[in-house]
């Protein structure tokens, strides 16, 4: 006993200095590296509010400026916010702002105590552009810095604690074996044999590895806002995050659509971009990270242009990435592709009022195609543990099989369409199935946060599985997958911008070739002929709009692009019927014999082609009965660098989430849509110029590298964890193989 009071006190003292010298050091950390991220989030809100309030500012509208300071300061760390002007005179405040703080000359950050508190304060300079230039006033709460150093605190003075009583318990213990036993130990423990033993062998451990994976995660959740902060997302910043973060690591995508199409046209080969927004978001991303899309082969003339591996460089023009180019047979592609994921899947996941047809057949189909491209995926995979972005609800059963052959990979999908309540996905005869496939995934990916908890709730209810609310992650088979919403975006500036007209030039180009008078109004709608997209009601509303505001007669055109699309499934048949009856039905209506109300143009256009209608529309009508984001709306805003022209965007579409300052509507509501249209027509050029800047401005932040590099960025770290605990896992085997 003696001997182990030997070691116990010494070590007690020395665990006790230890703590008691660790605490400063630790808060001094802590206070300098959250005083440095609040530098950092003042010069972001610098940045971001420095447009909308030098505008502003050069009008004198105090009342806006306190209403945009008052918006920003709605962040919980957010204190105040104040302008001084160049004479050092604080000009506008709002309500929070301290009347101890003054303008000042060139004042570096500091931090000011108050009596509840503290507040850190910040100057930021405007730019040189204002005849006023002055300085924006950024004043950030530190209350919960001085919550998160008692935190640390407490987590090192308890660690410390429970370590000192387990190494006197084992010191004890060993105290007890016999003195050549014991220097045996010591000997082994210096040439560092049996250290590391897995955490489920150390129950002792348990307490501790709670607390450490909570701060852990708040750790980690407080890195993720700053890396996002941090960047300024470009493709070279997606290709620098692939490299730092993904080092080595391959990059796969699965889609069913391809990104470049070869067909036949007169005698030639030709390339087309298909009008999809999967292809519209990812293809940038594959340009910017570079790897291999694996798709379905659907041109007429893309076997011919395939080496013999079933690859193609593309882009034509630059090559960047290659497409490995997957074959269906006729039955294949009708079971799978029409069958069960466009007439099954697609009706269950839009809320739009079309009766779902699941058939014994087309299961089986979808199965195989999905096992096909799971054995495409492996064979193409260089290592063992690629990072697979797998897109979309016709894949819904491959992630489960590439992980049974590829147990290291990181699986990322994404479900490009909304997911349903539990009560409408039930009755899905292979929902289990369904479920069991994309929890096959590392990380599950849906636009909003309402469908992440409709899927939890499907898997809630359907099956057998642990799932975690608070971090969004559901454990099956000893496998975690994680939850996640990612609101999909458009590449910022576009490509298809570059060799675009002036706006002038493309209204007049536009309102020439469709025999528009050049003092008629334009409406524009893009689509595939999809009866989600609310086309029907979009024309109706057209037609409301003369009957309620008939001074547009003759003033008004709406022109309509509708790819064809699923052209052999009945229901698109019909509907494609009911768009042309509907269109000739108006313009029998209230056609003269030099104005037509409507243009109906049922063909594929090319990117160029819908951009140049974008610039020259006054307004643009997305009225989706049911869209998980319609990029549509994006893409409009993107091309709109004039800064007219009026988005009217249905609260159905996950896009209205993030485009508020778009004339948000009911689509069901025909006179609602048709007093936003009214209201778009006649709205001054001003508010157009303030509603179309915010929402540049957000795309321009949010844009597709962001949604991308997100998801990798999550992947990244989860792969790290796998490696880290793998390593621990085996050097843990090792140990108790050699104890044996």
């Amino acid at each position: 006993m003696r001997l182990s009071l030997r070691f116990i006190v010494p070590l007690a003292i020395i665990l006790t200095l230890m703590a008691y010298g660790l605490v400063p050091l630790a808060d001094e950390l802590t206070n300098k590296w959250f005083i440095r991220d609040l530098d950092i989030r003042a010069r972001l809100i610098s940045t971001t509010i420095q447009d909308p309030l030098a505008a502003l500012i050069e009008k004198k509208e105090a009342a806006k400026i306190k209403t945009l300071f008052e918006r920003f300061t709605k962040d919980e760390r957010l204190f105040a916010l104040g302008y001084c002007d160049r004479d050092n005179k604080l000009v506008y405040r709002t309500q929070t702002f301290p009347d101890f703080v003054q303008c000042h000359g060139a004042s570096p950050p500091e931090v000011i105590g108050l009596q509840k508190g503290a507040v850190h304060v910040s100057f930021r300079p405007l730019q040189d552009g204002l005849a006023d230039a002055g300085k924006l006033v950024v004043i950030h709460d530190m209350s919960f810095v001085e919550r998160r150093s008692e935190l640390t605190k407490q987590y090192i003075f308890y660690l410390f604690l429970i370590l000192g009583a387990v190494v006197s318990l084992v010191t004890v213990f060993i105290a007890q074996l016999s003195w050549k036993g014991w220097i045996s130990g010591i000997r082994a423990m210096l040439k560092g044999e049996g250290l590391v033993r897995p955490f489920s062998h150390a129950p002792e451990l348990k307490p501790i590895l709670k607390d450490v994976r909570a701060l852990v995660r708040d750790l980690e959740r407080d890195r993720k806002i700053r890396d996002e902060l941090n960047i300024t997302w470009t493709p070279r910043a997606l290709k620098e995050l692939l490299h730092n973060e993904l080092a080595g690591d391959e990059v796969l995508i699965v889609s069913n659509r391809e990104p470049y199409i070869h067909n036949h046209k007169e005698g030639k080969v030709v390339v087309q971009v298909p009008a999809s927004g999967l292809v519209t978001a990812l293809e940038p991303i594959m340009r910017a990270c570079s790897g291999t899309w694996i798709a379905h082969g659907s041109g007429s003339a893309d076997k011919e242009v395939v080496d013999q591996n079933d690859h193609i460089m593309v882009p034509p023009q630059n090559p960047a990435y290659r497409i490995r180019r997957v074959w269906l047979t006729r039955e294949e592609e009708q079971g799978y592709y029409y069958g069960f994921a466009n007439e099954g899947l697609w009706p269950v996941c839009h809320i739009a009022h079309t009766r779902p047809i699941f058939r014994t057949s087309d299961w089986q189909q979808y199965v195989e195609v999905n096992r096909k491209f799971a054995d495409a995926v492996v064979s193409e995979a260089k290592t063992e543990d690629p990072v697979i972005l797998v897109q979309d609800y016709h894949f819904a059963l491959l992630p489960r099989m590439v992980r049974e052959k590829l147990p290291e990979a990181t699986i990322i999908s994404f479900w490009h369409i909304p997911w349903p309540n539990p009560e409408a996905f039930g009755i899905c005869p292979w929902r289990e199935e369904i479920l069991e496939g994309m929890l096959g995934s590392s990380i599950l990916g849906f636009h909003t946060r309402f469908h992440c908890n409709n899927f939890l709730d499907s898997v809630d209810r359907f099956m057998e599985c642990r799932i975690d609310r608070e971090t969004s992650t559901i454990s099956l088979d000893k496998k975690f997958t994680a939850v996640n919403a990612y609101p999909i975006s458009i590449e910022w500036p576009s490509r298809w911008l570059k060799g675009q007209k002036p706006v002038p030039e493309c209204r007049a180009s536009v309102r020439q070739s469709n025999n528009v008078t050049p003092d008629c109004k334009l409406g524009i709608g893009v689509d595939r002929l999809d009866y989600t997209k609310g086309i029907l009601e979009r024309l109706v509303t057209v037609e409301r709009l003369f009957e309620l505001f008939p001074e547009w007669l003759g003033k008004f055109t709406f022109i309509q692009i509708g790819a064809p699309t699923r052209s052999s499934i009945l229901q698109y048949q019909h509907f494609e019927n009911d768009v042309r009856a509907l269109v000739t039905r108006i313009n029998q209506r209230f056609a003269t014999s030099s104005w037509q109300p409507i243009i109906l143009k049922a063909e594929h256009h090319g990117p160029e082609q819908i951009f140049e209608y974008f610039r020259a529309a006054d307004a643009c009508i997305v009225s989706s009965l049911h869209d998980g984001m319609n990029l549509v709306a994006k893409e409009f805003v993107s091309a709109r660098d004039d800064e007219k022209g009026v988005l009217i965007l249905s609260q159905f579409a996950g896009a209205s989430r993030e485009l508020p300052e778009a004339v948000i509507v009911n689509p069901y509501n025909i006179d609602q849509c048709a007093h936003a249209l009214a209201e778009a027509l006649n709205m001054p050029d001003r508010e157009q110029r303030d509603r179309m800047r915010s929402m540049r401005g957000l795309l321009q932040e949010f844009n597709v590298f962001r949604w991308a590099g997100r998801m990798l960025i999550d992947a990244a770290r989860i792969r790290q964890q796998n490696r880290f605990l793998d390593k621990i896992r085996k050097s843990g085997l090792a140990y108790f193989a050699k104890e044996r």
